[in-house]
């Protein structure tokens, strides 16, 4: 989730790859590399033993622990540009980077809150299930597939994207290596939810949260120890080498100058700390435990793992700068992205060096797993909605054999979800192949801006206001998707600027990066809008069956 400050365009070349780029990296870094995707074929290859009903592939059987569902919730949640980006973006701005990783963390609490337990009574396996439990069907579930279609796409670009340009750097390659790196992480998804499904997926990101607790932990343990376990030492350093003084440890390096940078910081830490309760890779989690009691605890095992996350790469992005210098992370990438791989080279003895050497590979595998397992995670939360709310809402009929057809509705949904996984890796692949030098915390941070945008407001609706009708529920939905995408077309990420997507050109009317500080409420309102204008009442009876089902978890599956 979190790919703040990832820029693709800036790691293809820099510090690393010429100081870093010898055969001895290289070739540990494929090793390692090897041996995490054998190790994940054979997860696979072991959940796809399994029958594949659709609560075994969407739901994983509904069989996991609250330890390990929190374990897998924590690896879908902690990406590598949160390895990477939020360490490199307090290395470059200090404070201002550090409000990242406290707005991430903080949007754990609202998931916690608001829509853990409620969502796992409610639904059965995607977003759409709870927001038509008590509206009518079609509509609704076609609008809340399409929106969880297109956040999760826009989130798997940004992840194959900064898998092209992390591999890349790597392992010393340009151009063709970043491409047939995109085209094999998206085969390698395609295979882990085609086959493995939901087992597989989760057992993949439990794996990976493992590794990269533990490579953070080292690389924190060796900051401190460096430092003396004096965390004012640190800090001090970190100012010193910054090139900034005392401003560093205080606000206004980043968000400190025009208007539009500060409501630019308002509208993305609104994004990110509503948008997590809106992501569909997220909310899906809830589904694989068996019951309410369960998804909660899980929640309470994933900021237990992600807080002391985010308070590691604090450490790590002070050390950095202590360490290795702002400017010297800034000249080998202007986001800041390499922070931590240059911390740990010096770490182990700096450059040349064979603890340095075996320390950077070892970051750099740590991140390629946490891109492949988050992948696998998106991946199967876009082709559920595909074939569980898209598909089968479109094929659905009345007839008098429904239960029958229920069975069939159920081995369609497997199949076509396999068959969705192709192509979303298809166009996903297609997408970042043209997407590999663009922001990708511009991706994320609309993934996000989208989830909240529409997703949110629709989902604490239906949950909590007893007059919310499937007007309002489809407004809500597209009042906030369309408002997001048009605005971030018409912002100076698209045109107008050096660094936009299209720079040659300038149509843009929007002053903000990110849409979230308009949008997000405009998804709200327009949901009041549709409630308050719709011809039918709302079914008094469903919204109280739904509210009794949502706080006991009476009747759930």
């Amino acid at each position: 989730m979190s790919e703040v400050g990832f820029n693709g365009g800036s790691l293809s070349g820099g510090y690393l790859a010429d100081a870093t780029g010898a055969g001895e990296h290289q070739g540990l870094a494929i090793v390692l590399f090897t041996l995490f995707v054998s190790v994940t074929l054979a997860i696979t290859a072991w959940a796809g033993r399994r029958r594949s009903s659709s609560v075994e592939f969407f739901a994983g059987g509904r069989l996991f622990t609250p330890m390990e569902n929190g374990l897998a919730i924590a690896g879908d949640y902690m990406s590598a540009a949160s390895f990477l980006g939020i360490s490199g973006l307090i290395a470059l701005f200090g404070y201002d980077g550090l409000l990242y990783s406290v707005g991430f963390f903080v949007a754990w609490l609202v998931v916690l809150m608001l829509v853990a337990e409620l969502v796992r009574n409610c639904g059965r396996y995607t977003l759409a299930d709870v927001l038509s439990a008590r509206m009518r069907q079609r509509p609704v579930r076609i609008a809340a597939g399409t929106s969880s279609v297109v956040v999760s796409i826009l989130y798997l670009v940004a992840q194959m994207v900064g898998a092209s340009s992390l591999v890349g750097l790597l392992l010393g390659g340009h151009g063709a290596a970043r491409t047939w790196t995109v085209i094999g992480v998206g085969a390698l998804m395609v295979f882990y939810v085609s086959f493995g499904g939901m087992r597989a997926t989760t057992w993949i990101q439990i794996v990976k949260t493992v590794l990269l607790i533990g490579g953070t932990i080292t690389l924190t343990v060796m900051v401190l120890v460096r430092f003396h376990g004096n965390p004012n030492s640190l800090l001090h350093a970190a100012a010193a080498n910054s090139g900034h003084g005392d401003a560093f440890l205080g606000p206004g390096l980043k968000y400190g100058g025009s208007w539009t940078s500060k409501l630019d910081f308002i509208s993305l830490g609104l994004a990110l700390v509503l948008g997590t309760a809106g992501l569909p890779h997220i909310l899906s989690r809830f589904y694989t435990v068996p019951t309410a009691r369960s998804a909660r605890r899980s929640v309470v095992w994933a900021i237990g793992l992600i807080g002391a996350f985010y308070l590691m790469t604090i450490v790590l992005g002070f050390g950095a700068a202590a360490v290795v210098g702002s400017d010297t992370v800034r000249s080998s990438n202007e986001a800041g992205n390499t922070a931590v791989p240059l911390l740990a080279e010096i770490l182990g003895g700096g450059a040349g060096t064979t603890g340095g050497t075996v320390l950077f590979a070892v970051v750099g595998a740590v991140a390629f797993a946490t891109i492949l397992a988050v992948v696998a995670g998106i991946t199967l939360a876009s082709s559920a909605s595909v074939a569980h709310d898209l598909y089968a809402t479109l094929r659905r009929r009345a007839t008098a054999d429904a239960a029958k057809e229920e069975g069939e509705m159920e081995e369609d949904e497997v199949r076509v979800a396999r068959f969705a996984a192709v192509g979303i890796g298809a166009a996903a692949i297609g997408i970042s192949l043209f997407a590999q030098d663009q922001n990708i915390a511009f991706l994320v941070g609309l993934a996000f801006a989208v989830a909240a945008s529409a997703n949110l407001p629709g989902l604490l609706y239906s949950l909590f206001w007893r007059r919310f009708t499937t007007r309002g529920a489809v407004w809500a939905i597209y009042g906030g998707l369309v408002p997001a995408l048009v605005l971030v077309i018409l912002s100076p990420v698209f045109s107008g600027r050096p660094d936009a997507l299209f720079p040659g050109v300038d149509f843009h009317l929007f002053p903000l990066e990110n849409p979230g500080l308009v949008s997000i409420p405009l998804g709200f309102l327009a949901g009041w809008l549709g409630t308050v204008l719709s011809p039918e009442d709302a079914d008094a009876g469903k919204y109280a069956e739904t509210e009794v089902r949502s706080l006991t978890g009476a009747g759930a599956a």
